[in-house]
């Protein structure tokens, strides 16, 4: 507990006070989350068990595979179990645990989706030079500074809400922990920490957002060069890999490229960007991608001993 508090729990509104929309929403969150975990977890088991999906494009897949399935369980699990109960608070505690998951995982996913889009355009721009750049070595130490940057990223906005003095009242508007409901809650002037919580979050998925559409352009720009089927080939996993990128970054521009204030769309965005994305990465890099459905195939056959109709 934060150092001048006498708060110790937080009460979660949740999304609607209706019992009987409470009992559907938890229907709706549950085949979501249920979705969200078979889709990571199929395309782990799949670039894990396949020697043809050893390249890095498939090792950074199935690392965002691993950040979407566990981001997504911090907050699924709490909202679940919630819409259940009559009781839904958060301790303080848990709730610090939950802004400080959130921010790493979505910190570590930002720039997981860098190396991908340089991974994209080494590939297509220096393909001679593909796997000479690109070693497992690189793709380590790319995987390093993602996770260190998200750690990094979620102690600075740890600090800035933990110290805050909480004396009542604790109820959040919102279905989880983040950081603009609680910065409403405090008993002091928060104007100076919420703008730099907003210049934190808000510069990272701007600047990070703009560079990406950038190096995409350079991308698609090169496909003049190509011919048709390695153009082909190049925009449909490049379209997967923009369409991921937008989706992650819209409503993270959205939340916090503005004055830190509180709107009741807020809780609709969060529920986009932690339960619906991390459900719809998967099926957006699998449907796009005829190597993933190709190793999928034969696992299935493999593992369900039918493997003369594997081929």
């Amino acid at each position: 507990m934060g150092p001048s508090n006498n708060v110790t729990e937080f009460v979660l509104l949740g999304l609607t006070q209706d019992p009987s929309a409470q009992k559907a929403l938890f229907v709706i969150f549950l085949l979501l989350y249920t979705v969200t975990m078979l889709g990571n977890l199929l395309i782990m088991v799949t670039v894990l068990a396949s020697p043809s999906l050893g390249s890095p494009m498939y090792f950074f897949l199935a690392n965002l595979s691993v950040i979407d399935a566990v981001y997504s369980t911090v907050f699924s699990l709490k909202l679940l179990m919630n819409l259940l109960s009559d009781k839904k608070t958060i301790s303080f505690p848990a709730c610090m645990g939950q802004i400080f998951t959130e921010h790493l995982f979505a910190g570590a996913e930002i720039f997981l989706l860098v190396a991908m889009a340089y991974d994209r355009y080494v590939a297509i721009c220096k393909p001679l030079h593909y796997l000479a750049i690109m070693n497992r070595q690189v793709c380590i130490i790319f995987l390093v500074v993602s996770w260190a940057g998200g750690f990094t990223h979620s102690v600075i906005q740890l600090v800035f809400v933990y110290n805050l003095p909480f004396c009542g009242p604790n109820a959040i508007d919102h279905f989880f922990c983040d950081m603009y409901p609680l910065l409403d809650l405090a008993c002091t002037d928060t104007e100076l920490i919420g703008l730099s919580v907003a210049a934190n979050g808000g510069a990272i998925c701007t600047v990070v957002f703009i560079l990406l559409l950038i190096s995409y352009g350079i991308i698609l720009n090169s496909l003049k060069t190509h011919s048709q089927a390695g153009r082909r080939r190049a925009l449909s996993t490049c379209t997967s890999h923009i369409t991921v990128v937008v989706l992650f970054f819209i409503p993270c521009i959205v939340m916090y490229v503005r004055p830190v204030s509180n709107f009741p769309f807020d809780k609709f965005i969060a529920i986009f960007y932690t339960l619906v994305t991390p459900m719809l990465n998967p099926l957006i890099y699998t449907l796009r991608n005829s190597e993933i459905q190709n190793s999928m195939g034969k696992l299935w056959c493999k593992n369900l001993t039918l493997e003369r109709s594997c081929y």
